[in-house]
C-alpha cells in the first residue's frame, strides 16, 4: 500500500485572523473544502492570501503532480460528496454483507475483464465487483493486507517510509481496494470518522494521513528516512520493493491459486495502473514483481540479505529495464491513443 494521504496543513500557532471568505475560495485553483478555510493549500502549500509564500517549491511541485492524478482527484470528489451528505453513513443502503461475517459466494468469473479505465481514472463496475467478491471480498483483502504490512514492517527499505506501526495500515488498504473495485464504500466511510494526525515537516506542523495523497507526503517526509532524502518522492526502486512484497503476500494467502486467476489477471493490471502515481517509471516492473515470489530462491536470497532486495536497490533504471522481457519495457500511460499494457484487452 503501495501503504500506497495530499499534505493538508494544520499549522500550530498560525494567526486566527484568517476567516472564511467566499471570494478567496474562488481565487484558489479549486474550491476550498468546508473546514479548510485559512489553511495552506494541500497542493501548492500556499494560502489563498497571495502575500504568503510556499513552504518548499520542490515539494509543492511534487504534491501538485500527485493531486492532479485523475484517480486521486476522483477519490477527493467522492469524499467531499459523502462528507456533504446529511446521512450519518453512506453505507446504510449498501452495507457489506461481509461485516456480519457473511460473504456472498458468487461464481468466479471465467472471462478475463479488461481494465476499466476511462478518462485516465479507474472505474468500478459490476464485473470488478464480481471479481473481488469471488475471492471472498473484504475479509480476504484484510488477510492479504495484514500479511503485507508485516512484511513491510520487516523490510528496512520500505519501513523507512512508515512513520508509525500503530496506524491501521492494513485495514485502510483493504478498504481502499474493496471500494476501488466496487464492493461498497468502506474506505470513504472510514475517512469521514478518521482521527486527526499531524507531523512536523520542516518548521511547521501539518495534518496528514487523511487521504491517499497526504499519506504519500507523510511517507516522503518520514523521520525514518535519511535526512538528505526527507521530502523526496518515491523512486522506481521504492515502488519495485513495495510491489514485490505486495504480490508475495497475495501468493501466501492463496490468491495466485488457479481459481482466482481472473481476479489476479485484473488486479495485476490494476496495480500496474495505480503504481504510476508513486513513480511514473515503475509500471513496467509490475509483472516481473508478480513473478518474483514464484521462485523460492528469490525469497531465500532476500531473507539472507536481511530482508533487503539487493538486486533492486541502487540499480540504475536503464539497467533494470534491460533485464525485463522486451515486451514489458514500455509503459505508454492510459491517455495514449493505442495504450500499452495494462490498458489493452487481456489475452
Amino acid at each position: 500500500m503501495i501503504k500506497m494521504k495530499a499534505v493538508g496543513s494544520k499549522i500550530r500557532g498560525h494567526s486566527q485572523k484568517r476567516t472564511e471568505n467566499s471570494s478567496r475560495s474562488q481565487q484558489a485553483p479549486h474550491p476550498i473544502p468546508k473546514g479548510k478555510e485559512g489553511l495552506p493549500c494541500p497542493v501548492t502549500m500556499l494560502f489563498a492570501d497571495e502575500n504568503n509564500v510556499p513552504v518548499d517549491n520542490s515539494a509543492a511541485a511534487a504534491l501538485a503532480e500527485l493531486e492532479a492524478d485523475p484517480d486521486i482527484a476522483e477519490e477527493r470528489k467522492t469524499f467531499l460528496l459523502a462528507q456533504a451528505s446529511s446521512e450519518t453513513s453512506i453505507l446504510q443502503s449498501s452495507q457489506l454483507s461481509s461485516e456480519a461475517g457473511i460473504v456472498q459466494a458468487l461464481p468466479a468469473p471465467i472471462q478475463l475483464v479488461p481494465l476499466n479505465v476511462r478518462g485516465q481514472s479507474h472505474k468500478a463496475s459490476h464485473e470488478t465487483r464480481s471479481l473481488v467478491r469471488a475471492i471472498g471480498g473484504l475479509p480476504m483483502l484484510r488477510r492479504f493486507t495484514g500479511v503485507f504490512y508485516k512484511k513491510c514492517f520487516a523490510d528496512p527499505h520500505v519501513d523507512q517510509f512508515i512513520r508509525k506501526h500503530t496506524d491501521p495500515h492494513g485495514e485502510r488498504f483493504a478498504c481502499w481496494i474493496a471500494e476501488k473495485l466496487g464492493d461498497g464504500t468502506p474506505w470513504t466511510d472510514e475517512r469521514k470518522h478518521r482521527e486527526h494526525d499531524t507531523m512536523k515537516i520542516g518548521n511547521q506542523v501539518h495534518e496528514v494521513a487523511y487521504d491517499r495523497s497526504s499519506a504519500h507526503a507523510a511517507a516522503w517526509n518520514s523521520p525514518k528516512r535519511e535526512p538528505h532524502k526527507q521530502g523526496q518522492r518515491f523512486q522506481p526502486e521504492d515502488a519495485r520493493v513495495w510491489i514485490r512484497l505486495h504480490f508475495w503476500s497475495m501468493r501466501e494467502v492463496g490468491l495466485f491459486e488457479p481459481q482466482h486467476a481472473a481476479f489476479m489477471d485484473y488486479y495485476t493490471r490494476f496495480i500496474g495502473h495505480f503504481i504510476s502515481v508513486y513513480s511514473g517509471k515503475s509500471p513496467p516492473f509490475t509483472r516481473e514483481s508478480a513473478r518474483w515470489s514464484e521462485d523460492a530462491a528469490n525469497i531465500e536470497k532476500y531473507r539472507f540479505s536481511g530482508n533487503l532486495m539487493t538486486d533492486v536497490i541502487n540499480k540504475p533504471l536503464e539497467r533494470a529495464l534491460s533485464e525485463l522481457p522486451a515486451n514489458e519495457r514500455v509503459y505508454s500511460g492510459s491517455s495514449h491513443l493505442n495504450p500499452s499494457w495494462p490498458y489493452g484487452t487481456p489475452v
